[in-house]
């Protein structure tokens, strides 16, 4: 829905007179709040023995403000559905099904609330023109035309959304609601001009440059990929070679059609505005612009994912399937995100919900014919330490041949940001003191820092192998020693040892200050850290209690409470071990009306029983392996 916002100009949302507004109809118009684009709202299923228009259009006012405006109204919803009136060309249909209607005048009881329908809808259109309001002012009415004006200049500022009625089981109101579109909804050169990633304006205009973007990418048994684009600017022919303004390679497009549905129609050129498909292109994805001259659009923004579950395929040896296969699906739906996280050693699956990573397996499962199965991801912690503490550890070996001697002596202290080195450690009651004779900083690349302090004097350990110490301590902060996590924030001191004049070599030391860190670290007041997330809810008011409730189960810690967007908003900081499934279960909370946010804040100590679960949980998948 989100990328084809991004290609149409003009939305039709269609609610269901049974149902009323339901939660995908208050999704669908925050999306298209945030793409700007005007909307035309459809009553459907009039003739529905349960059907209300009155209430549908009460709720939907509420929902979506008083800019929702009736056009037109059914003269008895529910099975005797036949007739509707027409308050913009004040005329009622007699509808027939299967699409035909005859034209009849407003009969008189119902002349009074035509009337004041009217009134309102005239109201709409001249607010959104000052020519117009004039007019109104000075004739008390606008003619036919001038409100088509005013109703096209208020759906392009989202300042009218006109209301219709129709029965699409029974074609019935369809084809008044097509001329419409048709007669008075903006054209693609109307809209505001789209503007390019260099915050150019490109106008819709058959004549300029030609530039294509490609919303939408699906993938046919037979044909392979099909991708759909729209014409932002100039005129798109056959056999018309084109640049890929993401990769800068060319492309050829070798065929263009207008679908329509599952049937596609050749043509051999299409012009600005247009939206069309092609096919055998070599590299180019969805959010790819093609062009003559360069011209690139910024990619669409899609929603942030809600769902995050590990995959693996039941069968050894369908990695690489598996693989091809999520990359296959991702390009069809972008919204699904693939990563292989080599801290976790799993696939990682991110989608909108549950239920959209469930149609996901099926297609593996059916269309792919892969077996797999969901579980939970593991949760990227962290280790440190809290504390100073020393080890020294002896790595000794002996073979025949050569051996392996290396002995290292080591302080490790947590590190903080602009605390300056110390000189001068007591440790179980001793005090050792430091030379400090060279130091290296080392920003981690999962976040945090190791400096390595070289405090070997008398040449107790040659300088060419300290760096064989630091890829020693390296692999260890790699795989930390409480649960396999990465380790962070660490001060070593290396500051004595021993060496053998034969025995001694780099894997030697790298086994030495490899084992002497893992001892140290656990006398350190080792502590795991977990990621924190700001966390933000809108929820409807009447369920804002039963949500508070599941966040303080979840160890969130609430920020604040405001109101925003007609909604509940609470902003928390809660720990992402804690949000698997949430998805799903603030929906069941609120009857899926509430909605949620997250992004990474920091990491922060796990409580104490927590880190006792998790240190035996390691221990037991250690004996295991």
């Amino acid at each position: 829905m989100v990328s084809s916002l991004y290609a149409a100009d003009t939305a039709v949302m269609v609610l269901n007179a049974q149902n009323g507004i339901e939660v995908g109809a208050e999704i669908h118009f925050r999306h298209l709040a945030n793409y700007g684009k005007p909307a035309i709202i459809a009553v459907n299923h009039l003739d529905h023995e349960k059907a209300n228009f009155d209430k549908t259009i009460e709720v939907a006012k509420e929902r979506f403000g008083n800019n929702v405006t009736i056009v037109q109204y059914p003269v008895e919803a529910g099975p005797g559905f036949n007739s509707i009136i027409d308050v913009l060309l004040m005329k009622m249909y007699v509808l027939k099904e299967g699409g035909g209607r005859d034209t009849v005048d407003i009969p008189a009881e119902h002349a009074d609330k035509a009337a004041e329908l009217h009134n309102e809808l005239v109201e709409k259109c001249a607010e959104n023109d000052d020519n117009l309001m004039e007019l109104y002012f000075e004739k008390g009415e606008l003619t036919e035309d001038e409100m088509r004006k005013g109703i096209t200049l208020g759906l392009l500022q989202r300042g009218i959304f006109p209301v219709f009625c129709c029965s699409a089981k029974k074609d019935m109101g369809v084809g008044r609601l097509l001329e419409f579109i048709t007669n008075v909804a903006p054209a693609p050169n109307q809209m505001p001009a789209p503007k390019d990633s260099q915050g150019n304006e490109v106008v819709c205009d058959a004549s300029s440059d030609t530039s294509l973007f490609v919303f939408k990418t699906s993938i046919e048994q037979h044909i392979g990929e099909v991708n759909f684009f729209k014409v932002m600017s100039g005129t798109v022919k056959e056999a018309m070679d084109v640049t890929n303004s993401k990769t800068q390679n060319k492309e050829r497009i070798s065929q263009i059609f207008a679908s329509a549905g599952k049937n596609r129609e050749k043509l051999t050129s299409m012009v600005a505005g247009d939206i069309g498909a092609t096919v055998k292109l070599k590299a180019t994805k969805v959010n790819h612009t093609l062009s003559t001259k360069g011209i690139a659009f910024d990619n669409m923004v899609f929603p942030e994912p809600k769902f995050r579950a590990a995959i693996k395929p039941l069968a050894e040896g369908d990695e690489e399937k598996l693989g091809e296969a999520l990359n296959r699906m991702h390009d069809e739906d972008p919204t699904i995100l693939i990563e292989y996280s080599k801290e976790l050693k799993q696939i990682i699956i991110s989608g909108q919900g549950e239920y959209h990573l469930n149609i996901l397996k099926w297609h593996l499962d059916n269309v792919f014919k892969i077996d797999t199965e969901y579980i939970s991801p593991k949760i990227p912690y962290r280790e440190t330490i809290t504390k100073a503490a020393q080890a020294d550890y002896r790595h000794k070996k002996q073979s025949g041949g050569a051996g392996q001697f290396g002995e290292v002596h080591i302080i490790i202290e947590p590190y903080h940001e602009g605390a300056k080195p110390k000189d001068m450690f007591k440790i179980g009651g001793k005090e050792q003191k430091l030379s400090i004779r060279g130091q290296e900083e080392h920003k981690l690349p999962w976040g945090g820092k190791l400096m390595f302090y070289n405090c070997i004097v008398g040449g107790s350990i040659d300088a060419r192998f300290l760096p064989a110490i630091l890829k020693g301590l390296m692999e260890k902060m790699e795989e930390g020693p409480l649960t396999g996590s990465y380790a962070r924030d660490i001060c070593v001191y290396v500051y004595d040892g021993k060496m053998h004049p034969v025995d001694s070599n780099e894997i030697s030391f790298k086994l030495a200050g490899r084992n002497a860190f893992s001892m140290a670290f656990k006398n350190a007041g080792p502590k795991i850290m977990e990621p924190i997330y700001d966390l933000e809810v809108f929820v409807p008011s009447d369920r804002m209690g039963d949500v508070m409730s599941d966040l303080q189960g979840r160890r969130a810690i609430v920020q604040g409470m405001s109101s925003e967007k007609g909604f509940e908003k609470i902003t928390a900081k809660v720990p992402l071990a804690e949000m698997n499934k949430y998805q799903t279960t603030l929906s069941s909370i609120s009857g899926g009306r509430a909605w949620y946010s997250m992004a990474f804040d920091e990491y922060g100590p796990v409580p104490g029983d927590v880190q006792e679960e998790l240190l035996k949980a390691y221990e037991a998948e250690q004996e295991e392996e």
